[in-house]
């Protein structure tokens, strides 16, 4: 019974999300995430930024780690009029919905399991070692505590630093070429396990490894490259929501801002040009001097 419990409670804590937001966008995190759950999709991690004037961006996955452009549009259209009932933000917004992508934020123990053996960057809420910032591989995950052999340790310092996944302001993973293949091969396979690997999107013709591969490197989907982000109205598109909130119902996300008028500039006053000569101007001659 208790290692019933214990291994209840190691999935649970693998599972969790254990690097949240703050202010404005955890009040928006808490609004989404049950409806996120609901739908079968974990939530990433919610950013608000200045773009467009205010972007709401929300990031979700499936539990496998996997979100296509149809997952996405299922969640914007969901999303979308939750936000404009429950109102958290006081100003006109774009709502963007997208999957992690390949350098994704790692937010749960098993973001960092899954991706043992890859670089990532980490900022320390809480300083370990003397320092906020590292870099290195992923060596392993305990518990909330993830390893990592760091880049560039310091004179005197391990070069394994076990770093608390709860004292973490952000981690995500490095983008390298290695990184990319394999990224790239996980989701095919997920793909394909899903009935999907026909899917258009931007894998095909990408290098994945072998066909052959067996079930066992199949064992854990790693996040797709982000899927097209979805606006309010659920069409993708190159500008992040076709649609802002309720407070401008109407306005299309491309229209653009009026331009400011450009100030008007006083001409400036003719300086002192070089002076010329009493004869120079009798006969206009070009006999100037400098003074």
């Amino acid at each position: 019974m208790a290692e019933a419990d214990d291994a209840l409670k190691a999935e649970t804590l693998e599972n969790t999300r254990l690097i949240r937001e703050t202010g404005l966008p955890a009040r928006v995190a808490a609004i989404v995430e049950p409806a996120l759950n609901g739908l079968g999709f974990d939530l990433v991690r919610v950013k608000i930024s200045s773009q467009n004037g205010c972007t709401v961006q929300i990031m979700a996955e499936r539990p496998d780690g996997t979100m296509n452009v149809a997952a996405c549009e299922l969640a914007s259209k969901t999303l979308s009029p939750l936000l404009d009932v429950e109102d958290p933000i006081d100003r006109e917004y774009f709502l963007e919905m997208s999957s992690p992508g390949i350098d994704r934020p790692l937010v749960r123990p098993r973001d960092f399991s899954r991706w043992i053996g890859y670089e990532m960057r980490v900022e320390m809420e809480v300083p370990a070692q003397g320092r906020k910032r590292f870099r290195g591989l992923i060596e392993a995950v305990t518990g909330d505590v993830a390893v990592i052999r760091v880049a560039d340790p310091k004179a005197g310092q391990e070069p394994l630093a076990p770093l608390p996944i709860r004292d973490m302001r952000e981690a995500r993973l490095f983008m390298t070429e290695e990184l990319i293949r394999e990224a790239l091969r996980r989701d095919k396979l997920a793909r394909k396990a899903a009935g999907l690997e026909d899917e258009d999107d931007e894998l095909d013709g990408a290098d994945v490894g072998d066909e052959d591969d067996t079930a066992e490197e199949a064992e854990v989907a790693a996040p797709a490259p982000r899927a097209p982000r979805m606006g309010a109205d659920g069409k993708p598109g190159g500008n992040p929501g076709a649609k802002r909130n309720k407070k401008a119902v109407g306005k299309l996300a491309g229209a653009q801002k009026p331009v400011p008028k450009p100030k008007q500039q006083k001409p400036k006053k003719p300086g002192r040009g070089p002076a010329i000569s009493k004869a120079a101007r009798r006969t206009g001659r070009n006999d100037a001097r400098d003074l």
